[in-house]
């Protein structure tokens, strides 16, 4: 008589049952093909620039390798309330904590407010973390989905209030949206706010594209409508950033968030019992990118508008494709005949094509039948990346 096979021991059920990353499954599946483009991942072709790195290694120099306040240096601090400021009005040090990433910030912005058996409520197709994350928490989430048309993606604002009903404890918005490009505009900001405001749901603004932006009626604005530009910052709302996509960099983990400075003291309690402290000459590092790096994001902005347009008029040139000028972000989210299965398709095109695209379907079921491609990048790429994808649709 054979014996019992044994039963191999698991994660706890709701952290077993989490999507793994389509993305990184079409990655994966490039992996050691040759002369694959990449275009799934969400960051530039360049790297951190120079008097970002020059920063971090004059203060691994001196020495800045030990633990640092749980909230941040103030040093950083300070420039980050200082840019809030100059962004979005007013903003205290007390209103602002440093934290070992942007989805770092958004984990423990969960964690603040988000627990068993909470509603939470996100905006769809969005990067699964922000949907991931609270379930890993135990609350349960409902997903309303943007609408595509003739205008691109939109949201219809009655269907988020209908689904933010009272006793929802958290909404969870991206804006500029990865992967759609969407911008929430102003006057939607303000009827969520009002509405959030009177049944008390917190709202966890991820605003990492912020300064991506491109918007129809942008002119000469900084940075995309915020919700840090119409609410006092001791309500209701955490807004989190990232130095990844503004100073490109994404390797160094390095975030922050503005929130009510309520909550500022459990905050530093769990950010002890995450991670401690960002590393201390990374942050020497985001001084410097924050008080000297205005000319090189504008810069950086307007390199990133070009090859959205350059890309966007590339596409729309081949036959049965459907692409739309995003708003904001670093992202063309389109589709193309044929394109039911996604997943199958950036497989197909990876190992067919040499072209690496993200999977709609990764960005949940919303998304399927749709592609992201990521455009930060150097326009001759995204000429032969376009090549690429024509010889593959015309065969």
């Amino acid at each position: 008589m054979s014996a019992a096979a044994p039963v191999l021991p698991l994660a706890r059920e709701v952290v077993h049952n989490l999507r793994a990353s389509r993305i990184r499954e079409v990655a994966n599946a490039g992996i050691g093909l040759p002369d694959v483009l990449p275009f799934w991942f969400g960051e530039s072709d360049q790297v951190t620039p120079a008097f970002i790195r020059d920063a971090a290694s004059r203060a691994l120099a001196d020495g800045a390798t030990f633990y640092t306040h749980n909230l941040g240096i103030p040093a950083l601090r300070e420039a980050l309330a200082a840019y809030a400021t100059r962004l979005h009005g007013a903003t205290a040090v007390d209103n602002v904590v440093v934290t070992s990433a942007g989805v770092n910030a958004l984990m423990l912005a969960a964690q603040l407010v988000a627990g068993p058996g909470d509603h939470v409520v996100a905006v769809t197709p969005l990067w699964p973390n922000l949907v991931e994350i609270p379930r890993i928490l135990g609350a349960t989430v409902e997903t309303v989905s943007l609408d595509y048309g003739e205008q691109g993606w939109t949201l219809d604002v009655d269907k988020l209030l209908s689904a933010l009903k009272p006793g929802t404890r958290a909404v969870m918005i991206n804006s500029p949206n990865n992967p759609t490009g969407w911008v929430m505009p102003r006057d939607a900001q303000q009827v969520v706010l009002d509405h959030c405001r009177r049944h008390g749901i917190w709202i966890i603004a991820d605003e990492v594209y912020e300064r991506l932006y491109y918007g129809r009626a942008s002119g000469d604005s900084l940075t995309a409508p915020s919700f840090l530009d119409i609410a006092t910052r001791e309500e209701r709302l955490i807004s989190v950033n990232s130095f990844s996509k503004a100073w490109l960099m994404t390797g160094w983990r390095l975030g922050w968030m503005v929130l009510p400075s309520s909550l500022t003291a459990d905050l530093g309690k769990l950010i002890e019992y995450n991670t401690s402290c960002a590393p201390s000459f990374v942050q020497e590092a985001g001084v410097v990118a924050v008080r000297e790096g205005e000319a090189f994001t504008r810069e950086l902005v307007a390199r990133t508008r070009a090859a959205r347009d350059h890309l966007v008029g590339a596409l729309s040139t081949l036959p049965g494709v459907d692409a739309r000028a995003p708003d904001g972000a670093m992202y063309v989210f389109f589709r193309f005949d044929g394109a039911t299965d996604s997943l199958e398709l950036c497989k197909r095109l990876v190992r067919e094509a040499r072209i690496g695209l993200a999977p709609g379907s990764a960005f949940g079921d919303e998304g399927e039948g749709f592609v992201r491609w990521c455009y930060a990048c150097d326009v001759a790429r995204l000429d032969e990346g376009v090549a690429r994808l024509r010889n593959y649709l015309g065969r």
